[in-house]
């Protein structure tokens, strides 16, 4: 975007334009050279101090024929139907050549199309100056335009050189006129619109496309290897549609990865195949397939993928993410593989290593053989194949074997659960390819669902282990343009298992119901009856729960996103900070004024964040970064004002009180409106100051201005009355439950009295006035232990730390004390009271998160439970 400094005025469209480089050749010979577009044309070209004006023109020697002259490249500076003024000097000097020279300065729009844009007849010895104004005809090609300077044509100039082939010299050089308007810019690929509304988990990812879902865990993160459904999306400016997609364009892999299935980092495209992929050899990259293995002492991670219909190949990375190389130079599974030879799709390449530790590899698909009978041809048509890898898993042993699935069609899957196999596989249509219109065997899958299989071998699978439909057609449950094939995986996180899938959902949001094929991943959790067999998958938005809260004490990648809306990532150099040095990095790129970003369910513990800090580049200055929790129109917590930089990355920050517990988190950005505003490489926060670990609530209740006591008093009268409490009871009883008060390490919640509260309650009962906290003190530490014991758990609630947020939202919730007793929540506003087992109001919270260090929270009551 061009910024325009204050106090100066853009020029107007029609202003004249010099087009020319360099035309006084000041500047040696930049940007010119001898007309070279007919195979006699030669001339050489040589800076001279002959000059017109200024300190240098050029010299033109060695002509092959009357077009040899110095040349310059104009192709998309002129515009058909568009007045040009032109004008140029030049001399020749050669005694032997006539006394007048015609010479022009002519266009060339390629092949036989040429135009002599101005002429003039010079006198030996003499400047002369070609002036004149040429209008491109209004029909004629501009893609190539090349202004040469040249003597009149003649069939056979060689014949007379000096005639015409002198040497001459060129000087001050210019065409002015208006430059055509640059070319539009190439269609965003930016998806504006909320491809994945706040709270759903699906589609995964909406601010690009991924199809064919293979899922790799990895410690506790899981990695989705897909086809890159977003290289070919382009859509119209106008319309915001895209084209048709073409699977033919695709020769990335995208790769995405979560620890909670909610938050999806984006680490871009591997560039596998194409003259620049890590395969060269290999057109395309569909449907990948990936798995880790230790070969030689060294854990890799094989990815497997396919080179449209006619192969299956492979690369090896040092880890999940790379750095990616080819072991192997050539394709891994084709029409020479034993047993592949009458499978016509050697595609969708899926590995498996089973329990005894044999590597297995899965592949295949597309039209039945028509060497069987018609009706075996789509009930049974033996399209998917298994073969054994090798211990290096860049090659293959033995002979591939038939996978018998049902109304297969592709996508063959092996995952394991309890000591049996389960293979999941896509269904076909029908069709000629199938034996046309045959009867379906009762139960095996309609057209487009997911079959399964169940068996006791990872590598054996007759027809008879069919074991139902595992997934629908994904049409069932996201209606009108999102049916056609699909593609599946499973794996296991956390001890449960997961189905990933793919529909157009997000292209139906951005498009309605007219889709262009562009699918996205999906993610639903599989369930198991008693038997093992798998309750049938229903597709939705809502996907899975989220497995964890979101750490936000580390360096986490701006590209991880739960929902966003109007911006989009870019590779960029700088190294990874979360995930390493030899990772791909990514940024937040495209962000426009309100576009927005967030985090699911991040947790900021009972302490909170203290900073939020972001990794930025940003342009120009205005920008800002604004920070909600929970809603993305909540009031803002925070926010950034992000500087103008100098092209660089650098962090800026902002300080964050009373953002605790888990929330989601939006980050909103503003600034100048159609402005690029800045990108963002990473979000960091830091946690508040905690206690140390040795301090407990008891220790906090001891420090006079720490505790929940009246205002302390001048004359040293003042105690902290509870503090008193408790060190009267574990004197006298060190074992006593009142000691979790003193445990930094258990859990717990604290409703303390203040010391007014105390001295009144002190008041009611039988013992009389309480004059000062003096007084208090004094008849505490001669009070029965027992009672203070029973005031003390009445005000503790064990193994929970509930945080003010926690308190005001927990309407109607039942407290259990440690003494026992049972206390009601009532939130009225800003205003909460606790009622006793009689529904009595027993207490008002006056303030609370008096501590928030440690697991143990403290907030503060106007008078003593249980006692008075």
């Amino acid at each position: 975007m061009t910024v325009i400094g204050a106090g100066l005025a853009a020029a107007p469209a029609s202003a004249a334009t010099e087009l020319i480089t360099n035309g006084g050749f000041e500047d040696d010979l930049t940007g010119w050279f001898a007309n070279d577009g007919n195979a006699g044309d030669t001339a050489e070209l040589a800076v001279t101090d002959d000059a017109f004006s200024g300190d240098s023109a050029v010299l033109v020697t060695e002509r092959g024929t009357t077009g040899s002259g110095p040349m310059q490249d104009l192709s998309g500076k002129l515009r058909a139907g568009e007045t040009y003024q032109l004008s140029a000097r030049i001399k020749y000097d050669d005694a032997d050549s006539p006394d007048t020279k015609q010479f022009f300065m002519t266009v060339h729009f390629g092949g036989a199309s040429y135009a002599n844009m101005g002429t003039v007849t010079v006198r030996r010895g003499e400047w002369g100056l070609i002036d004149a104004t040429f209008t491109v005809p209004a029909g004629q090609d501009v893609s190539t335009a090349r202004v040469f300077l040249e003597t009149p044509w003649v069939a056979d100039p060689q014949a007379d050189p000096d005639v015409h082939l002198m040497d001459f010299v060129v000087d001050d050089v210019s065409l002015e006129g208006v430059e055509p308007p640059p070319p539009p810019p190439p269609a965003s690929r930016t998806v504006e619109v909320v491809g994945k509304l706040p709270g759903d988990s699906n589609p995964l990812i909406s601010h690009k496309f991924g199809a064919d879902a293979f899922g790799m865990v990895d410690g506790d993160r899981v990695y989705l290897y897909m086809t890159n459904d977003t290289q070919g999306y382009a859509p119209d400016p106008a319309t915001g549609v895209s084209p048709q997609i073409d699977y033919g364009d695709i020769d990335q892999i995208t790769v995405i990865s979560s620890e909670d299935l909610v938050n999806w980092t984006d680490h871009g495209e591997i560039q596998v195949a194409g003259p620049a992929g890590v395969a060269p050899y290999t057109n395309n990259s569909w449907a990948p397939g990936a798995v880790q293995r230790v070969v030689d002492g060294e854990e890799k991670t094989f990815l497997y993928y396919a080179n449209g219909g006619g192969s299956s190949n492979v690369i090896v990375g040092d880890s999940p993410l790379g750095p990616w190389n080819d072991e192997r130079d050539s394709t891994l599974i084709d029409g020479r593989t034993p047993g592949a030879q009458d499978v016509a799709w050697k595609f969708d390449p899926s590995p498996f290593v089973d329990d005894d530790g044999d590597a297995h590899l899965f592949f295949g698909g597309g039209p039945a053989s028509t060497s069987l009978p018609a009706v075996e041809r789509f009930n049974n048509p033996k399209n998917i194949r298994v073969i054994d890898l090798a211990d290096d898993m860049v090659n293959t042993e033995g002979t591939a074997r038939v996978v018998d699935t049902p109304v297969s069609f592709e996508a063959g899957h092996v995952f394991e659960r309890e000591g049996r196999y389960y293979l999941s596989y896509s269904s076909h249509f029908g069709g000629p390819d199938f034996g046309g219109d045959q009867p379906r065997t009762p139960g095996y899958p309609g057209g487009g669902e997911i079959g399964y299989m169940i068996s006791d071998q990872a590598d054996v699978w007759p027809k008879e282990k069919y074991a139902g439909v595992l997934f629908p057609n994904q049409s069932q449950f996201f209606g009108p343009g999102t049916g056609g094939n699909n593609h599946q995986s499973v794996f296991e996180l956390g001890g449960e298992h997961y189905f990933t899938h793919h529909a157009p959902t997000l292209n139906k949001r951005i498009n309605g119901d007219r889709t262009q094929g562009y699918r996205s991943p999906h993610i639903e959790k599989l369930e198991f009856d008693e038997d093992g067999t798998i309750q049938q998958v229903v597709g939705t938005y809502e996907g899975v729960e989220q497995v964890k809260d979101l750490d936000p004490y580390q360096v986490l990648e701006a590209e991880t996103i739960a929902w966003r809306q109007g911006l989009t990532t870019v590779a960029v150099d700088a190294p990874s900070r979360q995930f390493g040095p030899d990772a791909p990095n990514l940024a937040l790129t495209d962000i426009d004024d309100g576009d927005w970003t967030s985090l699911s369910s991040v947790d900021f513990g009972a302490h909170g964040a203290a900073s939020f800090t972001a990794g930025v580049r940003a342009p120009s200055a205005g920008a800002s970064i604004e920070l909600r929790l929970d809603d993305r129109e909540a009031p803002v917590v925070a926010t950034i004002d992000v500087p103008a930089g100098d092209g660089g990355w650098s962090e800026v920050s902002t300080r964050l009180e009373g953002v605790t517990g888990v929330h989601d988190v939006y980050m909103t950005f503003t600034g100048p409106e159609g402005e690029d505003l800045l990108e963002v490489d990473t979000w960091e926060f830091t946690a508040a100051e905690a206690w140390a670990t040795d301090v407990s609530l008891a220790d906090v209740l001891g420090q006079d201005t720490s505790g929940p006591e009246a205002p302390p008093r001048a004359d040293g009268s003042d105690f902290d009355l509870l503090s008193v409490a408790v060190e009267r009871v574990l004197t006298a009883r060190p074992d006593s439950p009142v000691a979790a008060l003193a445990d930094p390490q258990r859990a717990l919640t604290a409703l303390l009295p203040d010391d007014d509260a105390f001295v009144a309650a002190l008041e009611a009962t039988a013992r009389g006035r309480v004059p000062h906290e003096r007084a208090a003190a004094a008849r505490l530490r001669t009070s029965p232990v027992g009672e203070l014991e029973r005031l003390l758990l009445g005000h503790v609630v064990l193994d929970a730390t509930l945080t003010s947020e926690d308190v005001l939202a927990a309407n109607g919730a039942e407290l259990t004390t440690a003494g026992g007793s049972t206390l009601t929540v009532r939130v009225d506003g800003d205003r909460v009271s606790l009622l006793d087992d009689g529904g009595r109001v027993a207490a008002t919270v006056t303030a609370v998160d008096v501590n928030r260090g440690q697991v143990q929270v403290a907030h503060v009551i106007d008078r003593v439970l249980l006692l008075g």
